[in-house]
């Protein structure tokens, strides 16, 4: 006895719409991945005031800068106010040409405390960072990148009110 089979047309698969979303999805992902960068700093927190006080070299620099909402306060923790830079929208560039002057006097130093307020905006504090780490200067007819204060340690400011009665470094976490 013979077996008859049913024929079947052969399915054709319809992948047009698939090509297409490849076509598309491709390139956007290449060209989102490249403009993913990550960028990590190590920071420490300060010394406590005790714990910093009891170690202090006498003649070293213990430099601080104090972020306020109205003003930059540059200062050594024992010695006291170096300079106050008025919150203007160009204090971010007197920053560091401050720490360029310091930097000049105090050529070995490499640590700074970043102290703020906790009203400071978060822009404020990265850009601060930077104006610390490094700036540009111009030596000759080309400018060059000077390394000023690279290891920094962030903290909280101490209030206005209680950083004017406080000995210096108490304001130190």
């Amino acid at each position: 006895m013979r077996l008859r089979r049913l024929r079947k047309p052969v399915a054709h698969l319809e992948i047009t719409a698939f090509i297409n979303l490849i076509v598309v999805l491709v390139p956007f992902l290449l060209s989102t991945a490249v403009f993913t960068h990550l960028a990590v700093m190590d920071l420490k927190l300060p010394q406590a005031a005790a714990d910093a006080l009891a170690r202090i070299e006498p003649g070293r620099l213990q430099l601080e800068v104090v972020l306020r909402r109205d003003a930059v306060e540059v200062g050594d923790r024992l010695g006291g106010l170096i300079e106050r830079i008025p919150r203007d929208g160009h204090e971010m560039a007197a920053l560091a040409a401050a720490m360029l002057q310091i930097k000049q006097s105090h050529p070995e130093q490499r640590e700074a405390s970043l102290l703020a307020d906790p009203e400071v905006p978060y822009d404020d504090l990265v850009q601060a960072m930077d104006a610390m780490r490094a700036t540009v200067s111009a030596r000759g007819a080309q400018a060059v990148r000077v390394e000023l204060f690279p290891q920094i340690s962030i903290g909280d400011a101490p209030s206005g009110a209680a950083a004017a009665h406080a000995p210096p470094g108490a304001g130190s976490r």
